[in-house]
C-alpha cells in the first residue's frame, strides 16, 4: 500500500468512525422506513426493531445484510462488536421486527451465529462483494480494532404470520 493510499484509507476511516457515532446521520435511514420509504435502499438494507433490554422501549437500527440463506432469513453484523446496544438488546430479548424493501414490520427470531457459520457467511460475500468486503474489513479494524471475522453475526428468521 503507497503512502497516499494508506492516507486515503486512514481518513475514510476516521470520517466514517465519526459519521457512525454522529447520531442524527446515523438515525436519518431510520425515519425514511418510518415514512415507508424503505425500499428506496433496496434490499441490502433492513431496519430492526428491537427491545431495550433495560428501559422495554422499541428501539431501532437500520443494517447492511450480508446475506440471505434462505427465504425470509437475513444474516447481519454487530460492526461495533458486542458493544454495538442492538446486539445486546437482541441477546436478552430474541423477539424483534424486520422490514426490508416493501416488506415492513415483520415479526423475525434473533439468533446468534457461531464462528464457523459467520466465516462461511463472509467467504459467500466475498464472492459476492469482493471490493465492499476489502473497505468494510480494514474499517471494522481501524474503527474497532478487531478483524471482521471476530465481529459476531446473527441470523433473523422472520416468523410466520399467525
Amino acid at each position: 500500500m503507497t503512502d497516499t493510499t494508506a492516507e486515503a484509507t486512514s481518513l475514510t476511516a476516521r470520517l466514517a468512525g465519526r459519521f457512525f457515532r454522529t447520531r442524527w446521520m446515523v438515525r436519518m435511514p431510520i425515519a425514511l422506513y418510518q415514512a415507508g420509504l424503505g425500499f428506496l435502499f433496496g434490499s441490502r438494507l433492513l431496519m430492526l426493531e428491537h427491545t431495550g433490554r433495560k428501559t422495554g422501549a422499541r428501539r431501532r437500527v437500520v443494517l447492511e445484510v450480508l446475506a440471505r440463506p434462505a427465504q425470509g432469513e437475513y444474516v447481519i453484523i454487530a460492526g461495533f462488536a458486542e458493544k454495538a446496544q442492538w446486539y445486546r438488546n437482541v441477546q436478552a430479548s430474541p423477539h424483534v421486527r424486520v422490514s426490508t424493501g416493501f416488506r415492513r414490520n415483520m415479526p423475525a427470531l434473533a439468533v446468534p451465529m457461531t464462528r464457523t457459520e459467520s466465516a462461511a457467511v463472509l467467504d459467500g460475500y466475498q464472492e459476492r462483494h469482493p471490493a465492499e468486503l476489502e473497505k468494510m474489513s480494514r474499517l471494522f479494524q481501524q474503527v474497532c480494532g478487531r478483524p471482521i471475522g471476530a465481529m459476531p453475526m446473527v441470523r433473523l428468521r422472520v416468523q410466520p404470520s399467525p
